[in-house]
């Protein structure tokens, strides 16, 4: 199996579907008007951040925006639906920081059109989430069954809602 990402952790608190299908490949993101929505985003909130802050690759992920003198991770979201997958999803990016020999770094959650930010921290209970939320991905991604539609509001604005309601 392919590493376990920080989208992979993402998406598992989002929809095991979604998650199922990103693993194997099946992508659907490049057709979805908020995801382009998101890096168009991503690319000018912050124009100048590029300058101090560094783009690392660990484990598979891709950190967009971290400032090593600060120890901190950036993460720009367009909104905070999702909260609780965008905090874990920073978490695993400070588990993979500490992991790689970086201790000590704290995040933030970044929504800009909300004018909110977050504080995100590595707890000591959030050790243990990890691992379980590590061997649960590997579970639902080995199985070769994809995992149900689970029928959420949230459903209309993925980008695999036609692919998961097809039939319908």
């Amino acid at each position: 199996m392919r590493p376990i990402t920080a989208t992979l952790i993402n998406l598992y608190h989002i929809c095991h579907r979604e998650l199922w299908l990103h693993a194997h490949e099946v992508r659907m993101e490049f057709f979805s008007d908020a995801v382009q929505d998101g890096k168009q985003l991503h690319e000018t909130a912050y124009p100048q951040r590029a300058d101090r802050n560094r783009e690392i690759m660990l484990g598979g992920s891709k950190i967009d925006f971290y400032d090593p003198k600060t120890k901190v991770v950036h993460e720009i979201k367009r909104g905070n639906k999702a909260e609780q997958a965008h905090v874990a999803q920073v978490k695993y990016y400070l588990w993979l920081l500490e992991q790689h020999g970086a201790p000590g770094a704290t995040g933030l959650l970044e929504y800009p059109r909300l004018r909110q930010t977050q504080k995100v921290e590595l707890l000591p209970e959030d050790y243990a989430a990890i691992a379980a939320w590590e061997a649960d991905i590997r579970c639902i991604v080995e199985s070769e069954q994809c995992p149900p539609v689970i029928n959420k509001p949230f459903c209309k604005q993925c980008s695999y809602y036609e692919l998961c309601y097809v039939d319908e």
